[in-house]
């Protein structure tokens, strides 16, 4: 394999880790409709990994151009860059909403409970 078959190859399981990343992360916000909380959790755990993935592979070539490494702009990196900041985005954003969620069924269930 060529450094430039590497390179493609990393960006590309950029973008796939990201992707699979973002199907747990609309995986755990249907689940909210659910109240199923603790399930919506532990996909947004199984995308973190997925995400941790994807940022590794990243830093790997960014450290690799700190180093003194050439590196050929790449339409294909700057993509995977991209979509992997913007599902960072929807996992941030998720994870909020289900606290959000949970603090609101626990306020709604207290208030009952009165």
């Amino acid at each position: 394999m060529t450094d430039n078959d590497a390179t493609i190859k990393n960006t590309m399981d950029i973008i796939l880790f990201s992707g699979d990343a973002r199907t747990l992360i609309m995986q755990s916000m249907d689940l909210l409709g659910d109240c199923d909380y603790q399930k919506a959790q532990d996909l947004m755990k199984q995308a973190h990994e997925k995400l941790v993935k994807a940022h590794q592979l990243q830093t790997d070539r960014l450290r690799d151009e700190a180093d003194g490494e050439t590196l050929e702009y790449s339409v294909l990196f700057t993509h995977a860059q991209d979509t992997m900041m913007t599902v960072n985005t929807e996992y941030n954003l998720v994870k909020h909403l289900i606290s959000v969620f949970e603090k609101r069924d626990q306020n709604c269930c207290e208030k009952k409970c009165r």
